[in-house]
């Protein structure tokens, strides 16, 4: 989660993970239902007081967010804001409504600013609350069909929140709205979540896929982290989400603050999320812990961690 900053209401410590799919309707905005309440999974404590992006609750929404099943059949420019009581989307969601329930919180955080709420009642009369935070798509939470930019960011944020171990961690979350209006950041922010970590782009919506870029040199062999989409090397490291390499060498910075405005790959250029971690984040083979992305082994690098694990038994 991000704590509300110094410098405006949206700055806020987001916590890792991810998902895929968000509609809005006057069922958000309706008269209150009868139905009893039910919100979408606990909120984490905030470091400071703040507005928060909902916990994953351990939940690991691995590749099965960017596939099929949350974008078939579905037209986020015209199913936007029909209501999230469409026949359509009660397809989707009912084929996993725990699935869709994880997925919707992050879409909506996203999209939608801090304050704003969107409801649905599924097929067994549970109330499902979503809540809003970074509010990086303003026409599309306000009725209007998603543009082009709006899909990138939105898709760019849901990557940022993709953790391919399933853990909860906090992620400093850079960048500006479809609006032009960068994410209020603190400098005790930019201080806590000092390590650099990745440039995250693409379109979903479109299904051109979802890129990321690290933002600082890739980890040693003797490095790991409870992240690792952006810094730990090889393509398959958290596909569906592809590595291109440097963020230097493809994105543009932003000249006020420190993130990249866009990224190009293959001649297309896309509104971009840039991310920071903690450096307690990274963990390194000889620091006397055996952690859960180290093994046992003979050697010194993360997959055979002699140092902190042990030699492996016989």
């Amino acid at each position: 989660m991000k704590a509300v900053g110094s410098q405006g209401s949206r700055s806020r410590w987001e916590w890792g993970m991810a998902g895929v799919l968000w509609l809005c309707g006057a069922v958000a905005c309706g008269p209150p239902r009868q139905e009893p309440l039910e919100t979408s999974g606990a909120l984490e404590p905030v470091a400071s007081a703040g507005q928060t992006l909902p916990s994953d609750n351990g939940e690991s929404l691995n590749g099965l967010a960017f596939n099929g099943l949350a974008f078939n059949g579905l037209a986020f420019n015209g199913l936007a804001f029909n209501g999230l009581n469409s026949e359509a989307f009660s397809s989707w969601y009912d084929q996993d409504p725990a699935l869709a329930d994880n997925v919707m919180k992050y879409v909506t955080a996203c999209a939608a600013p801090a304050g704003q709420t969107r409801t649905y009642t599924d097929s067994q009369g549970r109330v499902r609350v979503w809540s809003g935070s970074l509010g990086l798509a303003p026409d599309w939470v306000s009725g209007r069909p998603a543009t082009v930019t709006e899909q990138q960011l939105v898709s760019a944020c849901l990557a940022a929140h993709v953790n391919k171990f399933g853990r909860t961690v906090p992620i400093s979350i850079l960048g500006r709205t479809a609006h032009d209006e960068p994410i209020a950041t603190s400098a005790e922010e930019l201080q806590t979540f000092s390590q650099r970590e990745g440039c995250f782009f693409g379109n979903l919506f479109t299904e051109e896929g979802v890129f990321v870029g690290n933002d600082d040199p890739l980890l040693s062999p003797q490095e790991s982290s409870v992240r690792a989409c952006a810094l730990e090397s090889g393509q398959d490291a958290c596909e569906p989400i592809t590595q291109v390499g440097p963020c230097a060498s493809r994105c543009t910075p932003d000249p006020t603050h420190p993130s990249y405005t866009h990224c190009t790959l293959d001649g297309t250029t896309y509104a971009a999320i840039t991310t920071r971690i903690r450096p307690q984040e990274l963990y390194t083979c000889g620091d006397g812990v055996c952690q859960f992305t180290e093994s046992c082994g003979i050697g010194t690098d993360s997959a055979h961690c002699t140092s902190d694990c042990g030699p492996c038994a016989q």
